[in-house]
């Protein structure tokens, strides 16, 4: 595995609860996971997606962690085990950038008294210090150290002055931009600030939205609702094609990059749940023989009334539906299903290496039915029709 094994994962870790599996045993326990969860859609499951060898490890180009002063060590950066910090400044899963931009701190930063850091967050290219006070410490400590930044692949470094700071990230307090350039690019070519969100295999990633966008085949004459749309990794292949596209995303930051990776798009922001009024206004008059939906939601899955609301008003021909959460996916397909939508396939993405979790990609097209094919305020008369592939 080259240079990253899981020897030297500190015991008391439990980021990785599979660290100590070996390849083939960690796929095979998340495809009988997967196929005890998803049993009632076993005939269109298939076999796992995944990263082989030694790329398993070191994919992790995302992470937060809690910052603690040691007088005798200095800065150390980990995750808190029962007010104990576990140090994982070399861990195995975490990209070369982020441990060169944790070694670049430890030796930077200024004691605590000083800096009252509390946790540190890489998000690719861009990383934030976010501080446990409501007076900013200035940037005087970076004077001359900013050569080193750059040697780790960072391109813009932020600090945040949030109070709080503990359970939560990101608080209403200040973000302001120490060095570097406040938007970067992933390897999927999409802008992102501190505060966006991308999965963490890019390769897998871009599979799972070739697969998506082969089987939605998104062109001039649909419409596609994009849920929980992010930062616009989706918004702009339907665009791209010529498609009409709606992104649904809570995050402001999220949709102010997806401004700029979709600019076609239309946005809304907020809950998905709470825009459905104005969904429903957005795609008024389109067949829905032309009506698509794609939806990444988090691990909580769908929005009840979201299920709902596709299930029985907006009824779209086919819904691309990734999911993070076995559990809840069963719950939606088993809605989805009793409301005539059949799962073509369901195919995992190992998005996770040397973890527990695994991402599901699911593809559902609208059954034979008797119904308007038209918007339900239409005048035509019901037809029987099939929507295939």
């Amino acid at each position: 595995m080259g240079e990253f094994t899981a020897q030297g994962c500190p015991a008391e870790c439990r980021g990785c609860s599979h660290r100590h599996l070996d390849e083939a045993a960690s796929l095979a326990q998340k495809e009988s996971w997967l196929a005890e969860r998803l049993a009632p859609w076993a005939g269109a499951l298939r076999r796992i997606e995944a990263l082989r060898g030694a790329e398993r490890w070191g994919y992790r180009d995302k992470a937060v962690l809690k910052a603690r002063w040691d007088s005798q060590a200095g800065w150390r950066f980990g995750m808190e085990v029962r007010d104990a910090l576990v140090p994982l400044e070399r861990c195995p899963v975490q990209s070369k950038r982020v441990r060169a931009v944790l070694a670049w701190l430890a030796e930077s930063l200024p004691p605590s008294g000083a800096f009252p850091l509390a946790i540190v967050s890489v998000v690719g290219a861009q990383a934030s210090l976010i501080l446990k006070t409501r007076n900013d410490p200035g940037d005087g400590w970076m004077a001359g150290k900013t050569e080193a930044l750059a040697r780790t692949g960072l391109e813009g470094l932020w600090l945040h002055l949030f109070p709080c700071a503990g359970r939560h990230l990101f608080g209403a307090g200040p973000m302001r931009l120490l060095w570097g350039k406040p938007l970067s690019r992933n390897p999927l070519g999409l802008l992102h600030g501190p505060q966006g969100f991308q999965q963490l295999v890019p390769s897998l990633h871009a599979r799972s939205l070739d697969e998506a966008e082969t089987f939605l085949d998104p062109g001039p004459e649909t419409a596609v609702i994009d849920l929980y749309c992010g930062g616009g990794a989706t918004l702009a292949r339907w665009t791209a094609r010529g498609a009409r596209a709606l992104g649904i995303e809570l995050s402001g930051e999220a949709l102010d990059n997806a401004r700029l990776n979709a600019p076609g798009a239309s946005l809304l922001r907020g809950r998905c749940a709470l825009r459905i009024p104005q969904a429903e206004e957005w795609i008024r008059g389109v067949p829905r023989s032309s009506r698509l939906v794609y939806a990444n939601p988090p691990r909580t899955g769908l929005e009840p009334e979201i299920t709902e609301w596709l299930a029985k008003t907006c009824r779209p021909a086919r819904i691309a539906y990734l999911s993070c959460s076995a559990g809840t996916l069963a719950r939606d397909l088993e809605t989805l299903s009793s409301n005539g939508y059949v799962a073509v396939s369901i195919t995992p993405y190992d998005f996770f290496p040397q973890t527990r979790h695994v991402e599901t990609l699911s593809l559902l097209q609208r059954s034979v039915e008797l119904e308007d094919d038209n918007p339900p305020f239409a005048s035509n008369a019901p037809t029987r029709r099939f929507l295939g592939v």
